[in-house]
């Protein structure tokens, strides 16, 4: 997991069965393990509290009729450390756990939409804004999207954000200034007027 890592996604309606579907399959597969072995795909969370709170957001929506289409659960081959499965959950109610704070698990809530403005009210009404993403074929749709969403660094059909020469960082509650680009020198400066009269 990457502090970019999108873990709310928001689907069209005519897509949202084949997506999640397809999600799901590929999330069943992610082979779980120690992170020296070549063979894993992913490794555990970093402590018990964080597994703890893996746990919490994942039995708030399964409690409220969410359904949960793949993980969910600690793997029954890896009980000891923090594994947990990769999670995929629909049917979320609007303020789920899972919708409305940053997991830091592995854990992915899929909700359809069926008109553009409601995407971009549920996206920004979080309190953090690092990164958002779009896919789209549109290239309007896409500046649209640029434009209205509240977050520090938009993705256009990809998820590929850092590099060297971009600034890196977030806005709301996922922080201040930005690291990398020629932006990301400003916080190592001191800004000093000095001015001499005649």
């Amino acid at each position: 997991m990457k502090c970019v890592t999108p873990d709310r996604f928001y689907i069209r309606e005519s897509l949202y069965d084949s997506f999640s579907q397809g999600f799901a399959a590929r999330a069943q597969k992610i082979k779980l393990g120690h992170g020296l072995y070549e063979s894993t795909q992913m490794g555990p969370l970093i402590n018990r509290r964080r597994m703890s709170a893996i746990e919490d957001v994942v039995a708030d929506p399964r409690d409220r009729g969410g359904k949960i289409l793949a993980g969910g659960k600690r793997p029954a081959e890896l009980n000891a450390g923090f594994f947990f499965e990769p999670t995929v959950i629909t049917g979320l109610p609007d303020d789920a756990k899972a919708l409305a704070d940053e997991n830091f698990g592995p854990i992915a809530a899929i909700t359809s939409f069926a008109h553009v403005d409601e995407v971009f009210e549920w996206a920004n009404a979080s309190e953090m804004g690092l990164s958002a993403y779009v896919f789209t074929q549109d290239a309007k749709r896409a500046r649209e999207a640029a434009a209205r969403l509240e977050a520090g660094m938009v993705g256009v059909n990809s998820f590929a954000l850092a590099a060297a020469e971009a600034p890196f960082g977030g806005i709301k509650a996922s922080g201040m200034g930005r690291e990398g680009g020629s932006e990301g020198i400003l916080d190592y400066t001191n800004v000093k007027l000095s001015q001499m009269m005649a």
